[in-house]
């Protein structure tokens, strides 16, 4: 059984797991040098910028680097660009975001594969919740990010400071339909740990089973959870 309050807490902690923000119109506006070359795309300002010897650590408002920017907009070109001239591909920003997670949580696998390939690293502990990229995108039901994470070598039993697994959070942040079911078939696949409980004591099948999740109680079940 769940605790009393429980669903409370999961609901509001589902409304601000995500809480990313990426550079607003206002941003934008302001935004000059390296950081307005990573909004656009423009790779060859960047690189001109670099070797003029622009500052390549500087930050904006939110502590975004220009990489966090290039990341939140897609911009491939220029997040290959930036990580050429020594932006720190593992760079947090204010909420403790980095690339590969800011990726992760957009369900953007090829934004998630460049972060990757210019240095950024599936192991950070990202997040106000201590968490990693990993975790995010289980919560969200990003399948192929999620195996493209474990593929990168992501921590499958890191546990944030709610408590929570990766394959906690796909069930109990999730809805139990397709994209969660298969998101959390790809942990146990991968080896995740299926009895790793959370802070009260439920393990991941008393949680699916306490929510109604027929088909991953199925599949915990034939991982031998208890």
């Amino acid at each position: 059984m769940l605790k009393r309050g429980t669903v409370a807490a999961l609901l509001a902690f589902g409304t601000s797991v995500c809480a990313q923000v990426a550079p607003t119109a206002t941003d934008a506006a302001a935004y000059r040098g390296l950081f307005a070359a990573a909004l656009r795309g423009d790779s060859a300002e960047i690189a001109t910028l670099a070797a003029a010897g622009t500052d390549v650590k500087v930050r904006d408002s939110y502590g975004r680097t220009p990489l966090h920017v290039a990341a939140f907009a897609g911009q491939h070109a220029a997040m290959r660009a930036l990580a050429k001239a020594g932006v720190d591909p593992n760079a947090l920003e204010s909420d403790r975001y980095d690339i590969v997670t800011i990726a992760a949580v957009a369900g953007d696998v090829p934004t998630l594969d460049v972060a990757l390939a210019v240095g950024g690293r599936a192991t950070n502990v990202t997040s106000r919740y201590d968490g990693t990229a990993l975790i995010a995108a289980a919560h969200l039901g990003h399948e192929d990010v999620v195996r493209r994470l474990i593929r990168a070598g992501a921590p499958l039993d890191h546990v944030n400071n709610l408590g929570w697994t990766a394959l906690i959070e796909s069930i109990v942040l999730g809805d139990g339909g397709p994209r969660h079911l298969a998101t959390l078939t790809a942990l146990v696949e991968a080896g995740a740990s299926v009895n790793i409980p959370d802070r009260g004591g439920a393990t991941p099948l008393a949680l699916a089973k306490a929510h109604g999740f027929r088909e991953m109680v199925v599949v915990l079940e034939r991982a031998g959870a208890r």
